[in-house]
């Protein structure tokens, strides 16, 4: 008798478990808020990544030939540029996740 009883205890809380997954699972606007700040800290990131870098092969550069800080700024800047591009190249692929797929004709 225990063992049945033990049995529709574990269905009835089997049944609960998928209640709530499918509560949880039914509420993504917060999932989406959190997933719009972590593409947003994705970029700065990586704009910050392409300064950085530039800016170290560059101090690198003018301190191994001794010139002025001429190459840093070109590699700043190049930095920049790379940073841009790869925050552009994100934000085609937040465009992309938010239209879908292409609908077939």
């Amino acid at each position: 008798m225990t063992q049945a009883n033990d049995q529709d205890e574990l269905a009835k809380l089997e049944t609960k478990i998928k209640d709530l997954k499918k509560a949880t699972t039914n509420d993504t606007r917060s999932d989406e808020h959190f997933s719009t700040a972590n593409m947003a800290w994705r970029m700065v990131i990586e704009l910050v990544a392409g300064l950085g870098i530039g800016f170290g092969i560059g101090y690198g550069l003018d301190t191994i030939f001794g010139t002025t800080p001429i190459l840093m700024v070109i590699f700043i800047m190049l930095g920049l540029a790379a940073g841009i591009k790869t925050m552009i190249a994100t934000s085609k692929e937040i465009q992309e996740d938010v239209a879908g797929p292409p609908a077939d004709e």
